[in-house]
């Protein structure tokens, strides 16, 4: 199956679901929830900190779709935010993926990617690996890398049309002061 060009918000719900119920990936006894905010950062208040929410973010790969000229793309470098966290028995996790902007017709508006269903599995096993850290004291089985983290990229990143490099937070950041 090919990745999907279009957001579908219930790929990620039902995935989440199936690794939690089918898989007991957070075999706990807590009940989690997979929530989407669109206008979410990779800050943390002060507020929510106290309150008990941890953020992990990843770059993925994804593909997009202009909604004015239909031009599709991919991109390796596709920025997604995650809060999260555990009170009492009940888990949130609130998701957030950043868009791009076609380069031909440059038309401003954001496109949120579309994801295989492998990737989207990928990502919350990290997510998942990270809540068993940091909510259960668990040993953090990944050890904070993904082959996502580890990639070279072959094409050049245009900061420009990517949501998450005008906000500062894009994974590309990441790679350019490793190399530095």
């Amino acid at each position: 199956m090919g990745t999907s060009t279009e957001w579908v918000p219930s790929l990620w719900l039902d995935i989440f679901d199936e690794l939690l119920n089918d898989d007991n990936e957070l075999d706990y006894g807590d009940q989690w929830t997979l929530n989407f905010n669109y206008n979410q950062t990779n800050d943390l208040t002060p507020e929510q900190r106290r309150r008990g929410w941890k953020i992990s973010s990843c770059c993925t790969l994804g593909s997009f779709r202009c909604s004015s000229c239909s031009r599709t793309w991919s991109s390796a470098r596709v920025t997604l935010v995650f809060h999260y966290r555990l009170r009492g028995e009940r888990g949130t996790v609130i998701m957030r993926p950043f868009g791009q902007i076609c380069r031909v017709c440059q038309s401003n508006n954001f496109e949120l990617p579309g994801f295989k269903s492998e990737t989207a599995k990928q990502n919350l096993l990290r997510l998942f690996s990270k809540i068993r850290k940091n909510c259960y004291g668990d040993d953090d089985d990944d050890g904070g890398t993904s082959p996502s983290c580890t990639q070279r990229w072959t094409k050049p990143h245009e900061k420009s049309l990517c949501e998450a490099c005008q906000l500062g937070i894009c994974c590309q950041e990441e790679e350019e002061d490793e190399e530095d």
